[in-house]
């Protein structure tokens, strides 16, 4: 591959490729998993906004409205795993002129994509997208703004989600870090702001929940966009060309539409879950159970791990790069002990303080307590297995082996437990611990297979496609 006519070690860490392994793996992850932290506590501050000024419905317009934008960005942004892969091979192989080559076709993609595609047509396609969900005539008349102002102010999101990914897969991931807590200050000052009124910003209500994100993830890009151009951070675009490259596109498409699709598939998957739940005979209290224990506490593994895993992905792209495949297997090993650790720990207080986990989101009806002890000690088990399948899945797709992580899913959490719960349905009433078990073993599944697939080796001789 060939290098930077300006030294191509210049900015790019060695260590990652160079020193020990644990501690390479340590110096991609602890960022990773503190921005995955404070990124998904942003969501629970915003809920909580809304809910105090606005009321149930405005609760329920943001969830409807941030699922459906939630599911075009997961498909688009996934073109950033291709990258994260290019990214990562170059910075391995000390390649400067091709991490910057890479990163700035994204950032161009990125641009196309969300003022020229994400914008119109998601403006316009709004209310049908509201009206295919159900959501109620209250609910969409809160959804509506908020979905709108995300889709055509939607490229700062889009920036924050590019270089993130580029920037960990350089090596840096104490600048996306940085950028994340910029990004959740911001958001929480404007949407105080502006959802209920103060001072001279207008009172917006919901929207003001979509401005506040909108406003501030679009003020972390132009401090971005100017930090590339000045040669500050390990992506520098002083001297990229910005004519389209043809083969760096198609790579990004390559290797990142099958992730795309894989989000798709489990967001599809997520929703079906919810309508199994809906069949139970206490409905309403499994879906409370499962709304706190499965999407809330029981993020505190998945945040974790999904960090785990893009570090797993970098560390061991880079090292593939470098030549040094073995590594790359170390890498991702090292994360599922780390990941491990920590699902363990979770585990524990899941089984020990069931019910002052609980009680932190006001659950106090004994049936929805009842259903959700019980959902938590299934958890406490499947933390174990989603943790170690999803740092596999970050060092398959890490090295650009991005097709198996999307067949294991669609086998492991998608046919497996929808298929065993409609033959379950189909012979008996459900119950609510049919559903924890489904996803016990969709989860236990797809570790084996993604562990089995990982180990197989084949990761090794997947070329990149682009001319050096």
């Amino acid at each position: 591959m060939a290098t930077s006519p300006t030294g191509s070690t210049r900015k790019i860490d060695r260590s990652i490729v160079e020193g020990p392994i644990g501690p390479a793996v340590w110096k991609v992850a602890w960022p990773t998993v503190l921005q995955n932290v404070i990124g998904g506590l942003q969501g629970m501050i915003d809920h909580a906004l809304v809910g105090q000024f606005v009321g149930y419905a405005a609760n329920a317009g943001i969830g409807v409205g941030f699922q459906i934008f939630l599911v075009v960005m997961v498909f688009i942004s996934s073109l950033f795993s291709g990258m994260g892969v290019l990214v990562a091979r170059y910075a391995g192989a000390g390649d400067e002129a091709g991490v910057n080559r890479a990163a700035s076709q994204a950032f161009l993609l990125a641009l196309v994509l969300s003022i020229g595609v994400l914008a119109p047509i998601g403006y316009f396609s709004a209310p049908w997208l509201l009206s295919m969900v159900n959501a109620a005539p209250e609910v969409q008349r809160e959804a509506l703004p908020f979905l709108r102002i995300m889709f055509v102010f939607g490229f700062g999101m889009m920036m924050f989600f590019m270089l993130g990914g580029a920037l960990r897969s350089a090596g840096d991931a104490k600048t996306p870090l940085r950028l994340g807590v910029a990004l959740t200050v911001g958001n929480i000052f404007f949407n105080v702001m502006l959802i209920r009124g103060i001072g001279p910003f207008p009172e917006l209500g919901t929207a003001g929940a979509a401005a506040g994100v909108t406003i501030s993830s679009g003020l972390v890009a132009i401090f971005s966009i100017w930090k590339l151009f000045s040669g500050a951070w390990v992506i520098d675009f002083r001297h990229v060309s910005w004519k389209p490259d043809w083969e760096v596109i198609r790579a990004l498409f390559r290797f990142g539409l099958p992730t795309g699709i894989q989000g798709i598939a489990m967001n599809i998957a997520g929703v079906l879950l919810l309508r199994f739940i809906g069949a139970t005979a206490q409905s309403a209290q499994a879906q409370a159970a499962y709304a706190v224990g499965y999407t809330e506490l029981f993020s505190l593994v998945t945040w974790t791990s999904v960090g785990l895993m893009g570090a797993a992905a970098a560390v061991a792209g880079q090292n593939l790069g470098a030549g040094q495949p073995e590594r790359s297997r170390l890498a991702v090993r090292q994360a599922a002990k780390y990941g491990l650790g920590i699902a363990v720990f979770v585990g524990a207080l899941f089984l020990v303080i069931p019910g002052p986990l609980l009680g932190l989101f006001g659950m106090r009806d004994p049936a929805v307590v009842s259903i959700g002890r019980e959902l938590l000690a299934y958890l406490s088990v499947s933390g174990l297995f989603i943790t170690v399948a999803l740092t596999f899945t970050g060092g398959m797709q890490g090295t650009g082996d991005t097709r198996s992580p999307l067949y294991i899913t669609l086998v492991s959490q998608f046919a497996l437990p929808i298929g065993m719960l409609t033959v379950i349905q189909g012979m008996r009433p459900l119950q609510p611990s049919d559903v924890w078990l489904a996803i016990v073993l969709g989860h236990m599944t797809r570790c084996v297979l993604s562990v089995w697939r990982f180990e197989q080796g084949k990761w090794k001789t997947i070329g990149l496609g682009v001319k050096s």
